[in-house]
């Protein structure tokens, strides 16, 4: 009942603000794309509902009436409010891009990947602004009112869209003085001997190593003096010398560049895992979150490849 009132009252509304707009009744049907007799049936109905006539009708003109004059006042800057309430979301969607995005990442791909690119982002795209958020949990794009996430490994949400922006690989490395100190394992049984630093999951739980033997995937959590549950710390410890850790590619490749990290078990690397950017939907997507998207697919891709390439090549 209370649907049906409102539809008869919005579109009985419309009619009345556009008669009182073009003067008359047929130039109002013209306005809105309807017929006159239409425009006349619903401001009958609005009459009806507030028990009052809003309009004189001679033959000649169309005049308001003391309760139309009200009326009209009353209600006209709500109807301009909605009007200019489509026209901007109409303009939003036609010009450039502009507005605030929601963007969700791991932390440390945030800090090393996504956060640096952002300048560039808005040296192009000005008006749109951008709220970081990092945080290695699971993203409930719902209820955080997330945008774009970034994420290690792909959401378990199946009703996201997923984008693969380039394949990652999981690296066991140390510093060369802990190498010089306790050498490096040459097989994945030699862990066991090793200090191992492990990362702990916003779950609480230590993550797991990935690794091969003899060609099948092993995972398993080695024993460990230290953890840390922010993969930056896992990388300070491991360039202090406190011992060895599997890390994201993109965490390592500029202290391994630089001669800061050594990596190991060349040949038994896990799978490619991959770097995703993952959204809610590709209907109605804002011209900002398309730009983001865009922007930061091809320069992602351009800083992986560039960085991540030969990790292994300084591996005993």
């Amino acid at each position: 009942m209370l649907a049906a009132s409102f539809t008869a009252s919005y579109s009985g509304v419309v009619a009345f603000i556009a008669v009182v707009s073009e003067g008359s009744f047929a130039k109002a049907g013209d306005r809105l794309g309807v017929g006159r007799s239409a425009i006349s049936r619903s401001v009958q109905r609005l009459e009806q509902q507030l028990g009052a006539r809003l309009f004189f009708r001679t033959t000649r003109k169309t005049s308001l009436t003391r309760e139309g004059e009200l009326f009209y006042e009353n209600c006209r800057p709500g109807v301009e409010h909605i009007v200019q309430a489509v026209d901007g979301l109409r303009e939003l969607r036609a010009g450039p891009p502009r507005g605030r995005l929601r963007v969700s990442s791991g932390i440390s791909f945030g800090r090393t990947v996504v956060a640096p690119l952002l300048a560039g982002f808005q040296t192009e795209y000005p008006e749109v602004a951008v709220d970081l958020l990092l945080d290695d949990g699971t993203v409930d794009f719902t209820a955080e009112h997330i945008d774009i996430a970034f994420r290690d490994g792909p959401p378990e949400q199946s009703q996201i869209i997923v984008k693969q922006l380039f394949p990652m690989q999981l690296v066991v490395c140390g510093s060369p003085e802990y190498a010089k100190k306790h050498g490096l394992p040459r097989s994945v049984q030699e862990l066991s001997e090793h200090r191992c630093i492990n990362y702990r999951l916003p779950s609480g739980r230590i993550a797991e190593w990935e690794l091969k033997v003899d060609g099948k995937p092993k995972r398993f959590v080695p024993p460990s003096k230290n953890s840390f549950n922010d993969p930056d710390l896992v990388l300070c410890a491991v360039l202090d010398g406190q011992g060895l850790a599997q890390l994201a590619d993109h965490l390592i490749c500029q202290p391994r560049r630089s001669g800061q990290l050594l990596t190991c078990l060349a040949h038994s690397a896990p799978d490619n895992r991959g770097h995703y950017l993952c959204y809610p939907s590709r209907l109605h997507l804002p011209a900002r979150a398309r730009a983001f998207i865009d922007y930061m697919t091809f320069h992602t891709r351009a800083l992986l490849e560039s960085s991540t390439t030969d990790l292994y090549d300084a591996a005993p």
